[in-house]
């Protein structure tokens, strides 16, 4: 099978998904994680059905392929999802380590149907200081009783630890 073939099948697989999504209480988005091996994960937009911000289709399948392989670490894998994944499901991709994204829709499809995440990019791109959710830093005083780093000295202690 050739690599547009196999683009065309999880891509088409994914817009399905998404497609019979919104029949079932979610939104217009499938996703579909293809492992080195073969194995396929499905996931769909389910934000409003679960009162879940963090529910997104790409996210699904990431949750789903990591629960069923029994690792955090999907190096290799292949994410096909119905839209360009957003910051959060890119940023989730990163971590999971998915070798790389194929998506049909883009950014601007999705905010002709209403679902716009042009302020999410211009976050990013926006100095801290004029940011729209202002995110600083404070440092406890010493009389907290506890440090900012005492999580990450733990952490570099534990012998037994899964780096990730």
């Amino acid at each position: 099978m050739s690599t547009t073939t196999e683009e065309e099948q999880y891509l088409a697989q994914a817009l399905s998904l998404a497609s019979a999504n919104v029949h079932n209480s979610g939104g217009p988005f499938g996703a579909v994680i293809v492992t080195p091996d073969g194995r396929v994960f499905e996931g769909v937009n389910r934000v409003t059905a679960n009162n879940d911000p963090t529910a997104h289709a790409e996210v699904m399948a990431i949750r789903d392929a990591c629960r069923s392989i029994g690792s955090f670490d999907l190096s290799g894998a292949v994410l096909y999802t119905s839209c360009e994944p957003c910051p959060m499901c890119l940023s989730s991709a990163l971590w999971a380590r998915v070798k790389h994204v194929v998506y049909a829709a883009d950014r601007h499809d999705a905010a002709r149907a209403g679902f716009d995440d042009a302020v999410f990019y211009e976050y990013f791109s926006t100095p801290l200081e004029e940011r729209s959710m202002p995110v600083r830093q404070h440092r406890l005083s010493p009389s907290a009783g506890i440090g900012e780093n005492a999580p990450f000295e733990a952490w570099s202690t534990l012998t037994a630890r899964v780096d990730y």
